[in-house]
């Protein structure tokens, strides 16, 4: 008998991955957890039937989400994680010794349980001196924060269900307020391609862009996403993602990565036609 996991892309799409085995499940107060064991992408972790990550491609994703903002701000020391129990973050953000401190905020204990047990690769820097992992609301712990954090990343799941409010405008007027006067923040900014996620990341970047100096949405390719197409958002009271971009400083750090590099850094800021309009029409 084959084992598929399906998940809903569209009410007309599906994506389907063929699974070896289930390792774990758990349904918390916040969410469902599962950890799949698949044959092509490795292990899985999927919140709520969406996937979040896969072995295969969860690089990707998370250096994209950390090195742009290290690589322009040459002195990040403290650090705001909301989300990412799942320590891919913290891991690549453990490649700088400049960085003395990782406050890694996330709601759900369970799913940093699921992560040490079952996703080793992902999650074993999270033992690491500098980290600090709360486990809190990330919309209420910000609200307490004020010019504190060199860099906060916001690795929130999609912008339905208990995840919204990391998506508001009073969430990213409150990370203005926690980030230090030259301050960067990082988002997840959903997908453009089909239009329920295109119309969230519109509503996101409204969101951000009334709320910082600074406001530049860069892009990646990452297979296990709906449509493969996905974007970040870089926001900053101060750097500029291209013209401060310290390629050089970056390079001799000797950080070894499998997707990001400093022209790819550059060419990941020239977006298409479609996802440009779609941006300015909000703007």
């Amino acid at each position: 008998m084959e084992l598929w996991f399906s998940e809903r892309h569209t009410k007309n799409v599906r994506f389907s991955i063929k699974i070896d085995k289930q390792l774990f499940s758990e349904r918390t107060e916040h969410q469902r957890i599962d950890v799949f064991e698949s044959i092509d992408f490795g292990r899985c972790l999927v919140l709520d039937g969406s996937v979040m990550f896969s072995e295969k491609d969860e690089f990707v994703y998370h250096e994209m989400i950390v090195h742009p903002a290290l690589a322009v701000h040459p002195n990040i020391k403290s650090v705001l994680v909301i989300g990412a129990g799942d320590g891919g973050v913290v891991r690549e953000l453990c490649h700088y010794s400049n960085i003395e401190q990782i406050d890694l905020v996330e709601i759900d204990q369970m799913l940093i349980y699921a992560a040490k047990k079952f996703l080793p690769k992902s999650s074993y820097k999270l033992s690491d001196s500098r980290v600090n992992i709360i486990i809190s609301d990330g919309l209420k712990f910000v609200r307490k924060c004020e010019d504190k954090y060199d860099l906060i990343i916001v690795d929130s799941p999609d912008p339905y269900g208990p995840a919204e409010p990391l998506f508001t405008k009073e969430f990213y007027g409150n990370c203005y307020k926690a980030l230090k006067e030259n301050g960067i923040m990082v988002n997840q900014h959903e997908s453009p391609f089909y239009e329920p996620d295109a119309l969230a990341m519109q509503k996101v970047h409204k969101n951000i862009y009334k709320t910082f100096d600074i406001c530049r949405v860069y892009q990646a390719h990452i297979p296990i996403y709906p449509s493969g197409h996905w974007l970040f958002g870089f926001a900053s009271k101060t750097y500029h993602p291209l013209k401060d971009l310290k390629e050089d400083y970056w390079n001799t750090l000797n950080i070894k990565t499998k997707y990001y590099n400093t022209n790819l850094h550059k060419g990941a800021f020239y977006l298409p036609n479609y996802v440009t309009e779609l941006l300015e029409h909000v703007e």
